[in-house]
């Protein structure tokens, strides 16, 4: 997700943002939305940071984390900057990979704001070294044809995410994001399979809803939300159906933070019941932070870990 383009639901979100007192997000020494940790936390506590990926033959020898800015960790300080940092689960990943092999060696080449055509033909909107992510990537699967790799991916929000604003969702946006993310990943997948050796997984990930923090604002804003969650299944359709046409593992990053589920209600503050889908976006990104560290799309630590987690079950499913 781009650490930019912010979409502009201030004013979507200033009921929310203007609560106060025990319904307002605040910012902790830890950087993190502090909003009722109980809610989401009783609907779903679990938590598996730790060892265990593999037999001892299967060790990793490297991590490549290839996408957007969820795969370069991007958070917001506490000025509203949203920077990369190493609480991103990418990071979360290779810490757990070295609990198995210590001398893994971690290459992470997300770039912030990547959308598939940027990914595919330059143009990346963050300082990196390379022309484009994806040649980037091959060249390094080359270089290691005979080792144990891991590649992890996260691209395609970026391709929509300006499509949503506070007056709405523009449909034909929409269509042309989806259309090209369409186009762009098939060929995206082939130049990186092409250049995998024998030994390298593929595991990628479908995408949260960050716009259900709408649905705070009221029957407009839950309006929204309702749509944009329908706008999330497009895309993570379009992205599933790419990946299993060339055999890439998902991690259903949807899936855990319940993104359709708009029942059962939980408390998400001791006045306030929502939605599970809204109280996890609440809770596991700086949606509901108060500004001007918020409202930001962006995961933080703990939703980081979750989305590690997905991934963490599709690698090593124990």
């Amino acid at each position: 997700m781009d650490h930019r383009r912010f979409i502009t639901l201030t004013g979507i979100l200033a009921a929310a943002v203007a609560i106060g007192g025990p319904a307002a997000a605040s910012v902790g020494p830890a950087g993190q939305s502090s909003i009722s940790s109980a809610a989401v936390g009783a609907a779903d506590s679990s938590s598996h940071r730790g060892g265990g990926w593999g037999r001892p033959d299967e060790k990793f020898d490297y991590y490549l984390a290839l996408g957007d800015s969820l795969a370069a960790g991007v958070q917001p300080n506490a000025q509203g900057q949203s920077l990369p940092t190493n609480q991103g689960y990418a990071m979360d990943l290779a810490a757990s990979l070295r609990d198995d092999n210590r001398h893994l060696s971690f290459v992470d080449l997300g770039c912030p704001g990547e959308t598939t055509s940027t990914m595919l033909n330059g143009g990346c909107p963050f300082p990196h070294s390379y022309t484009d992510q994806v040649d980037a990537a091959a060249s390094f699967l080359a270089q290691h044809r005979h080792a144990r790799v891991l590649v992890t991916i996260d691209i395609g929000a970026n391709n929509v995410d300006g499509c949503a604003t506070a007056s709405g969702i523009d449909t034909s946006c929409v269509a042309a994001g989806l259309q090209t993310a369409a186009t762009d990943l098939p060929k995206i997948l082939g130049k990186l399979k092409a250049a995998a050796g024998r030994r390298v997984d593929f595991v990628a990930m479908n995408y949260y809803d960050p716009f259900l923090a709408s649905w705070l604002s009221g029957p407009a804003g839950q309006a929204l939300a309702t749509a944009s969650v329908q706008l999330s299944g497009q895309l993570n359709g379009i992205l599933g159906a790419a990946y299993h046409a060339f055999g890439v593992k998902v991690a259903d990053v949807s899936a855990r933070f319940k993104t359709t589920q708009f029942t059962p209600l939980v408390q998400l503050t001791p006045s306030l019941k929502v939605p599970v889908n809204v109280a996890r976006i609440c809770q596991w990104t700086w949606m509901c932070a108060p500004a001007p560290v918020g409202p930001n799309i962006h995961a933080n630590k703990r939703g980081y870990e979750e989305i590690a987690d997905s991934f963490e079950a599709i690698v090593d499913p124990r």
